[in-house]
């Protein structure tokens, strides 16, 4: 066994493909002989000095977390503040580090993620302490800087794509008698890219989605009406898809739930088809549903992108792989190459230029109208969805998912709250 202990940890919203990024991590630290940690709810595992000792997790147990949804560690949000603001909990991590002998940290999840990864960066520096930081890419909402795509989003964008084909056959169908306007809600509180994702479902005018609301553009009502109406006597009904994180051209969000800030500090937002279906019925009088997929749109392994998952595996090897030639405050990136045929490749980049930048929808990916998307968005979406990610299923006709032993380490300090 090398000296040195590996942590490993996952934070933020999970993915149908966290785990396998995961399993990547840890299989190729063990082919290493690197001892993996895995830190019990994110960072906050890592200040309570609960830990996860992988070793005593079997190598099948460690390949089926490659198919397995969820976080299985546990995730958070939780972000750290500066070193003068947090010193408390800076010196408590930095303490927890020492006492288990980690040498590499690989943070797992989005900008926020990248930030703590950033900053346990700095702190190991100020500190002397040899220590190496990765943060490893993930978000099913597309919108890390740097890298092309992020794992987590190709098999939610997938999963959109389809549920929005489905839904709207059914809204066809129903139509003359029912159910007129369909709305679907995705997330994204700032970057259109799950709504947009939701255009592969059909190509025309009139194939659903008829009309996508994104971020990117004000949100103005009386427009969005006057198109649903004019879809509804073009077409016979019209397929919504809205983002949850539109607003109105003062900046304020249409679906601010009120219910103040989230751990993160963001905007709680909560209801945007909900609010638009209740504007189209009480306008245009049109009978309406909704839907909020919610957490089905990031948990739907059975439906996950064959690509996503690829892309999930490669950036936990290369992160392992960085990490242990001492590439410090890096993150393992997705690089694109060419469209068709869709080729891409891991390069690192580094954490500064990661952490707190936002990637939104580029305006060329986006109609002129501001309801759908265009050409240049259909070739960068389209491969992100490709294929179908393997998966066991059982006797009983569900899939075989794992659930680890999770065998805590023994603590060797005292206790902290953070």
């Amino acid at each position: 066994m090398s000296k040195g202990t590996l942590l490993y940890a996952q934070s933020g919203g999970v993915t149908a493909v966290i785990n396998a990024t995961a399993s990547a991590v840890i299989s190729t630290a063990r082919a290493k002989g690197i001892k993996v940690l895995a830190a019990r709810n994110g960072i906050l595992g890592a200040l309570r000095e609960e830990l996860i000792d992988t070793s005593k997790e079997s190598a099948a147990a460690i390949a089926a977390l490659a198919h397995t949804p969820g976080g299985a560690f546990g995730s958070c949000r939780y972000k750290l503040k500066s070193l003068e603001a947090d010193r408390a909990r800076y010196e408590r991590l930095l303490a927890v580090l020492r006492a288990h002998d980690v040498r590499w940290f690989l943070y797992n999840g989005g900008n926020d993620s990248a930030d703590t990864a950033w900053k346990v960066s700095q702190l190991a520096k100020a500190f002397d302490y040899d220590l190496t930081c990765i943060g490893v890419p993930k978000t099913i909402d597309n919108d890390l800087a740097v890298t092309d795509t992020c794992p987590g989003f190709g098999s939610a964008a997938k999963y959109t794509a389809v549920s929005v084909r489905e839904a709207a056959l059914d809204v066809a169908a129903m139509a003359e008698t029912s159910t007129k306007v369909f709305v679907y809600e995705a997330m994204g509180r700032h970057a259109g890219w799950l709504a947009a994702a939701a255009g592969l479902a059909g190509n025309g005018p009139d194939e659903a989605p008829h009309i996508i609301l994104l971020p990117e553009r004000a949100y103005d009502e009386a427009a969005f009406l006057a198109k649903v109406k004019q879809v509804v006597e073009r077409v016979g009904h019209c397929v919504v898809v809205a983002s949850e994180g539109i607003q109105t051209a003062d900046g304020r969000f249409v679906a601010d739930a009120g219910g103040g800030k989230d751990s993160f500090g963001h905007t709680q937002l909560g209801g945007v088809a909900s609010q638009l279906a209740a504007r189209v019925k009480d306008t245009l009088g049109y009978k309406v549903h909704w839907t909020l997929p919610d957490y089905l749109q990031r948990s739907a392994r059975h439906i996950a992108s064959k690509t996503d998952w690829e892309q999930a595996q490669a950036v936990g090897k290369a992160a392992v792989q960085y990490a242990l030639k001492g590439q410090n405050a890096v993150m393992p990136v997705i690089v694109r190459s060419s469209d068709a045929p869709y080729r891409w490749k891991i390069e690192p980049a580094p954490l500064h230029k990661v952490a707190n930048h936002e990637k939104k929808m580029p305006a060329g990916f986006i109609r002129r109208d501001g309801f759908g998307i265009t050409d240049k968005a259909r070739a960068y979406l389209s491969p992100l969805i490709k294929g179908e990610a393997p998966l066991p299923y059982g006797t009983d006709g569900l899939p075989k998912y794992v659930t680890l032993k999770n065998v805590a380490v023994k603590k060797k300090l005292p206790a902290f709250e953070a």
